[in-house]
């Protein structure tokens, strides 16, 4: 918490320095220390240190055979051979210049089946699935913390939907995608038959509901920290802590492992991260971070912060937002032949980043898990007295979580929207005109003034990292507005 403190002033400082002078941009460019600092002070120097956590005492029984599996970009997902496949949504981010590697392993064991409420259907399931790893190829580099991802299949197919490679590559994390449902693994299959043609989640059919899906998650987690499965997963890393995280639908699949199947199971994961969607109503002994868009919030009613769970609401964002489409435009036009479009109502993605929320969220989880240090409450979206979100003259919502996009509007960002398929999902931007940007924004010192102060109060809460401040601080200053 010192520590976090401590890089949070420096950035206050920095940014306070900054509009005084009027140079923002002179004052982006000089965080990057900081942001070393703070890494390093949370443990991200030792990642070769020894496995802890729930998962250190895991007997090997629960540790599934780990394979690796051949292939780069660029193959031929139809090729007769796995050496010249790839694995399916292959990032197209450059890790290796950020000093990262991608590597895919098929995971194969027996699972037990659950029902949604946590009933024991069936015993030592045979299954073989698949695991995606992206992490820092030096353990200096390594932060200690393993975010693993409950791929997410709402689309038919497997999406890592909470793969954001700015924030995970900037802060030394790893991240692992797992597939453990059905319809993504059945995808799989016919995309590249040779790679995933021997994939089941299913006990051979018997088991099309994902009553694996919650065993087969742990188990892939547990892996990780194991290495007694054959291939290493992390290479040479290793995990300090290790977070389950899923959004949306995952999200829903994660709170019915938390209720209902970890009560009665070895623990494996050391915290959660429940993101646009679902989180449990039991209180555990892991701690459990909800983090949702503006979408999700539909109701006042909510479950209040605790020592083992906080709630957080962020104004202006969408359940699907820009960035993430947009990242993923390239990749699925490779692997699919062409992206998805929608006609939808308004005009779709909110371009406000819950990602950065969403990056701070993961920090405070590992502390939580680590060393017991509580993250912040956060306010929470108003409503008005006819049930509907409460909005100011603008039509921004008001209350939750507000980023500088919000606070230093520039166009109308907002988590509704309607229309076809997951129209309403996405949220809606709508940039404002230029006499609506004169009358908010006269100087172009006075919109990056906003910008900054903004940034520095959401940092010093705890919601917003030193690296995404300074980039949100770097383009105010080199835009348009005020000027």
């Amino acid at each position: 918490m010192r520590a976090w403190r401590r890089t949070s002033r420096v950035l206050l400082a920095a940014l306070a320095a900054a509009t005084l002078a009027g140079v923002p941009a002179q004052a982006a460019q000089g965080t990057g220390a900081s942001d070393a600092q703070g890494r390093e002070a949370v443990g991200r120097g030792p990642g070769a240190e020894a496995a802890r956590g729930p998962g250190a005492a895991a007997g090997r029984a629960d540790v599934p055979t780990v394979r690796a599996l051949p292939g780069t970009v660029p193959g031929d997902p139809q090729a007769p051979t796995v050496e010249d496949t790839y694995p399916w949504m292959s990032t197209v981010t450059d890790l290796a210049s950020a000093g990262y590697v991608e590597e895919e392993f098929e995971i194969a064991g027996e699972a037990d089946a659950y029902g949604t409420t946590g009933e024991l259907l069936a015993e030592d399931v045979p299954y073989r699935t698949r695991m995606i790893v992206r992490r820092p190829a030096d353990p200096r580099d390594f932060n200690g913390t393993v975010l693993t991802e409950w791929q997410n299949v709402t689309a038919g197919y497997d999406l890592d939907a909470l793969w954001s490679p700015d924030q995970i590559l900037r802060e030394g994390y790893a991240w692992v995608g797992v597939s453990a449902q059905r319809v993504g693994v059945d995808q799989l299959r016919g995309w590249s038959p040779a790679r995933y043609g021997s994939l089941d989640v299913t006990g051979g059919g018997r088991f099309a509901a994902d009553q694996l899906s919650y065993d087969v998650f742990a188990q892939a987690a547990r892996a990780l920290r194991s290495r007694q499965g054959g291939a290493a997963p992390l290479g040479k890393l290793r995990a300090r802590t290790v977070l389950g995280v899923g959004a949306s639908q995952s999200a829903m699949r994660m709170t019915v492992y938390y209720d209902h199947v970890l009560p009665r199971t070895a623990p494996v994961f050391d915290a959660y991260a429940f993101v646009v969607g679902n989180a449990p109503a039991r209180k555990g002994a892991e701690p459990v971070l909800q983090v949702l868009s503006e979408t999700d919030v539909r109701t006042p009613a909510r479950r209040a912060d605790d020592d083992r769970f906080r709630r957080w609401e962020v104004a202006g964002t969408a359940h699907s937002g820009w960035n993430g489409q947009e990242y993923r435009r390239p990749v699925l036009t490779r692997d699919l032949g062409a992206a998805p479009e929608y006609r939808c109502a308004r005009p779709a993605f909110s371009r406000v980043p819950l990602h950065h929320v969403i990056a701070a969220a993961y920090g405070h989880l590992t502390r939580w898990a680590e060393r017991g240090v509580l993250p912040p409450s956060a306010p929470p979206l108003q409503f008005a007295a006819d049930g509907t979100k409460a909005r100011d003259e603008l039509g921004l919502a008001r209350g939750g979580i507000r980023l500088s996009q919000v606070e230093a509007p520039t166009a109308l960002d907002t988590g509704d929207n309607a229309g076809e398929t997951f129209c309403f999902l996405f949220g809606s931007h709508e940039p404002f005109t230029g006499e609506t940007l004169d009358d908010l924004h006269p100087t172009h010192g006075g919109y990056v003034a906003q910008v900054a102060r903004t940034d520095a109060r959401n940092v010093l809460a705890g919601y917003l990292l030193p690296g995404d401040a300074r980039d949100n601080l770097r383009e105010a200053a080199t835009s348009e507005v005020g000027r």
